[in-house]
């Protein structure tokens, strides 16, 4: 059995440690959260929102679109659905592949 040898992250971060990583107010946190629809944070009980590493992976990408690219809430907006579309398309490929590979299988199968 192997070691894991990079720490374990953990699951949920709340509202400020994602602000702390950033350096930057909850409220824009908030902001960024209702502007793109890619952020999705869990919600406990008490209603405070907790985010995923894909949520602060999201967070990072936007942040560096907007603060350090110089691009406008627009143009982020416009960037990560290109880049999503460009990202599905591989997936689209390797989806229809294997549905192809597996149909293949299934009548060697029943040759068999």
């Amino acid at each position: 059995m192997a070691l894991r040898k990079e720490p374990i992250g953990k699951l949920y971060y709340r509202i400020g440690e994602v602000a702390d990583m950033f350096k930057v107010n909850t409220s824009l946190i908030r902001f960024y959260e209702k502007e793109f629809d890619i952020i999705k944070p869990h919600r406990n009980k008490k209603g405070n929102r907790l985010f995923t590493q894909n949520d602060v992976d999201h967070f990072h990408t936007i942040f560096h679109l907007i603060k350090e690219k110089g691009y406008t809430l627009e143009g982020a907006k416009l960037q990560l659905k290109e880049n999503r579309v460009a990202n599905n398309a591989p997936e689209e490929d390797i989806k229809n592949s294997l549905l192809r590979m597996k149909r293949f299988l299934m009548e060697l199968r029943e040759q068999l």
